[in-house]
C-alpha cells in the first residue's frame, strides 16, 4: 500500500496526457482548416481582382512583422508560446529607456521618435478597397497563427508530461522490488 501514493499521481498524470493529445489533434484539425479557408479566400480574391492584382509584387518593398512570438517559461514546468501584435509591448519592455537621472529643469531637448511605429496592414498594398474575401484570408491566417503558438505550448507540455511519466514510473519500478 505504500505505492498508492505514486500510482495515483501516475493516473492523473496520464489523463492529463490523453487530455492534451486529445486537444493537440483538435487543434490541429482546427489549423488545417483554417490555413484550407485561407487558401481559398485568397484564391477567391485573385479571382475577383485579377490574378495580377494579387501577388508579390505588390508586396511592400520593406515589410513589417504585424504579430510575433513571445515565450515565457515556469521554474518547474513547460515553457509557453502566446502571439503578441507587433504595436504592442510586453510587460517587460514597460519602462524608463535609460536608467540614468534626468533633470527636470534645463535645456529642452526634442522627444526621441518611435523606434517602432505600429505597422500598417498588408492589405493596403492591393489597394483601398479590397474584396470581403481578401479580408477573409487575412483572418484566417491570423487565427492559424494563434493557433499554431497554441499547438506548440501545447506540444511542450505534452513533451514535458512524458518526461514525467517516465520519471514516474521509473520510480514504481524501484519502489516494487518484485516487479520485473
Amino acid at each position: 500500500m505504500a505505492a498508492r501514493g505514486p500510482r495515483a499521481e501516475l493516473d492523473s498524470l496520464l489523463l492529463q496526457l490523453l487530455g492534451d493529445l486529445e486537444e493537440l489533434e483538435a487543434k490541429r484539425a482546427a489549423l488545417n482548416a483554417r490555413v484550407e479557408e485561407g487558401w481559398l479566400s485568397l484564391s477567391k480574391a485573385r479571382y475577383a481582382m485579377g490574378a495580377k492584382s494579387v501577388g508579390p509584387l505588390q508586396y511592400a518593398s520593406r515589410m513589417e512583422p504585424q504579430v510575433r512570438v513571445c515565450t515565457s517559461e515556469a521554474q518547474d514546468g513547460p515553457q509557453k508560446f502566446w502571439m503578441v501584435r507587433a504595436g504592442t509591448q510586453t510587460p517587460e519592455e514597460v519602462g524608463p529607456r535609460e536608467a540614468v537621472l534626468r533633470r527636470r529643469k534645463g535645456l529642452t531637448r526634442t522627444p526621441e521618435p518611435d523606434p517602432s511605429p505600429a505597422p500598417q496592414d498588408p492589405l493596403n498594398w492591393f489597394g483601398i478597397l479590397v474584396p470581403h474575401s481578401l479580408r477573409q484570408a487575412q483572418a484566417s491566417f491570423r487565427e492559424g497563427l494563434q493557433l499554431a503558438a497554441d499547438m506548440a505550448s501545447l506540444q511542450i507540455r505534452i513533451d514535458w508530461g512524458r518526461s514525467q511519466l517516465q520519471g514516474l514510473q521509473e520510480k514504481l519500478k524501484q519502489l516494487e522490488p518484485g516487479a520485473p
